[in-house]
C-alpha cells in the first residue's frame, strides 16, 4: 500500500499561484510514476500532470501548460505541482496519485493509477 496526503490547496486569486504537496508512505517512492488529476463539481475526474519515477518524463493536460509545474523529491517521498497564473477553471478538487505503469500514454488515465490521496481543494475566485 501507498498512503498519500495532499496538502497546499485553498483559495486563490485569478492570475495567483498555489503550490500542492503529495507526501507519500508506505512502499518505497521512486517506484511509482506520480500523476495529479482534479475534479470540478458536476465533471469527470481530469488528468492534470505527470512525471515518471525518476523525474525525467513529464507530461501535461495542454490546459495547463506553461502554466502548471509536476516535480517531485524522491528523497522527500513528495511530489509537488506548482500552479500559477491561474484560472477561474482551474477550481476543483485535487488528487494525487501513484501508478506502477512506465508508459507515457497509461500515465493520462486514471485507471493506471493504483493508489489515491484524498484530495485538497482549490478554488479560484475573480
Amino acid at each position: 500500500q501507498v498512503q498519500l496526503v495532499e496538502s497546499g490547496g485553498g483559495l486563490v486569486q485569478a492570475e495567483g499561484s498555489l503550490r500542492l504537496s503529495c507526501a507519500a508512505s508506505g512502499r518505497t517512492f521512486s517506484n511509482y510514476a506520480m500523476g495529479w488529476f482534479r475534479q470540478a463539481p458536476g465533471k469527470e475526474r481530469e488528468f492534470v500532470a505527470a512525471i515518471s519515477r525518476s523525474g525525467g518524463k513529464i507530461y501535461y493536460v495542454d490546459s495547463v501548460k506553461g502554466r502548471f509545474t509536476i516535480s517531485r523529491d524522491n528523497a522527500k517521498n513528495t511530489v509537488y505541482l506548482q500552479m500559477n497564473n491561474m484560472k477561474l477553471e482551474d477550481t476543483a478538487v485535487y488528487y494525487c496519485a501513484a501508478s506502477e505503469s512506465p508508459f507515457g500514454g497509461q500515465l493520462r488515465r486514471n485507471s493506471y493509477y493504483a493508489f489515491w490521496g484524498q484530495g485538497t481543494q482549490v478554488t479560484v475566485s475573480s
